[in-house]
This record gives structure tokens, C-alpha cells and sequence, in this order.
């Protein structure tokens, strides 16, 4: 996203009781999350025992990528929640993939970019967690 939207984006990006995003942690996770999407989606197509696992995670990220997009009518406590799914079905994802990451590149790779969309989405909560 470019940094125009990211500027109109953060004077709207509060939630009741916090003051505004760190909108450079959420590009961030935003970006984390859409490339985890993209990768389980690729990787969903290998017919591994990963594939399940990786369409759902695949939803997932895209469902927390769109929630973060429209902040109005989420509460801290909604975000977090929805955040710790994420890196729940990413967690999951990611140990169903690495039981194949050494037969196969793609599901490496998945792997990766779940543990990264992990990582991304922890410090946009411990950021969150600060500013509550």
C-alpha cells in the first residue's frame, strides 16, 4: 500500500480506548499475511498431507488481512483475538508443512511465510498490548 493511503488510513485506524495504529507494524503484518496467503495457497495445490492445513490457513490470513483493512467496528480485544487465530492457524500450517519442507521447496517456503506472518502479527499485538 502506498504511503498516502497508509496516511489517510491512519487518521481513521482507532479503536475504542486506543489511540492510532502503528501503521507501519500493520503494513507490515498486512504484508506478512498476504504473502503467508499466497504461499499456502501454492503449497494447497502439492496434494501433501499439508494441504488442508493450508487452505484454512490461506483463509485465514486473507480474513485477518481484510479485517485490518476496515479497523471501524473492531475492538482491541476482537483484533487480538482475531491475531492470535492467525498465528494459531499459522503455527498449524507451518508444523504440517515441515514434515514435507525436506521433499518439497514449496512447502518450505510455506513454512516460512507462516512463520513469518507469526512474527508479524505478535509485534503488531505486543504493540497494541503497549498502547492499550
Amino acid at each position: 500500500m502506498d504511503s498516502m493511503m497508509m496516511d489517510m488510513m491512519s487518521k481513521d485506524m482507532s479503536m475504542a480506548g486506543m489511540s492510532a495504529m502503528d501503521m507501519q507494524l500493520m503494513q507490515a503484518c498486512m504484508d506478512a499475511c498476504s504473502a503467508c496467503e499466497q504461499a499456502c495457497t501454492v503449497c494447497s495445490t502439492q496434494m501433501m498431507d499439508c494441504s488442508p492445513a493450508c487452505m484454512n490457513c490461506a483463509d485465514m490470513c486473507n480474513t485477518m488481512m481484510r479485517t485490518m483493512l476496515r479497523m471501524q467496528g473492531t475492538t482491541p480485544a476482537v483484533m487480538m483475538s482475531m491475531l492470535d487465530a492467525c498465528m494459531a492457524m499459522c503455527q498449524m500450517c507451518m508444523d504440517e508443512c515441515m514434515a514435507h519442507a525436506d521433499m518439497s521447496e514449496v512447502c518450505k517456503m510455506c513454512a516460512q511465510s507462516c512463520k513469518a506472518c507469526m512474527d508479524a502479527c505478535m509485534a503488531l499485538k505486543d504493540a497494541m498490548m503497549k498502547m492499550a
